[in-house]
């Protein structure tokens, strides 16, 4: 009979396998902040579908990626990537914009 710490320990391994199995086939896009703007500036993400996002900062300050629907924020130290998921998106158009250069830095997402 094995242990209840050996069965709790395996029950254990087995959720964090399957979790990173999944956020494995989750789809993945890529977004770098750059000289104040964002590129790619269109991002075309399955619809219906949680997705996950990483911000590359090469500007020489830092960056906030933000979203108000879904509302995100991602704030994000230069030379520094970070990532994010999504919850999934209803066919449509989402966009984006960096806090920090409101007036160049701007995005969007559709959703297809």
């Amino acid at each position: 009979m094995k242990s209840p710490r050996f069965l709790a320990s395996a029950v254990a391994i087995a959720a964090f396998a399957a979790t990173a199995t999944a956020h494995a086939d989750m789809p993945s896009f890529e977004v770098v902040a750059e000289n104040g703007r964002f590129t790619p500036d269109t991002i075309v993400v399955p619809a219906n579908t949680r997705f996950r996002l990483t911000l590359t900062n090469r500007n020489a300050g830092p960056e906030e990626f933000e979203t108000s629907n879904p509302f995100k924020e991602l704030v994000v130290a230069p030379g520094v990537s970070r990532s994010t998921v999504f919850p999934p998106l209803k066919p449509g158009t989402y966009p984006f914009f960096g806090e920090f250069h409101p007036d160049t830095a701007k995005g969007q997402f559709v959703a297809k």
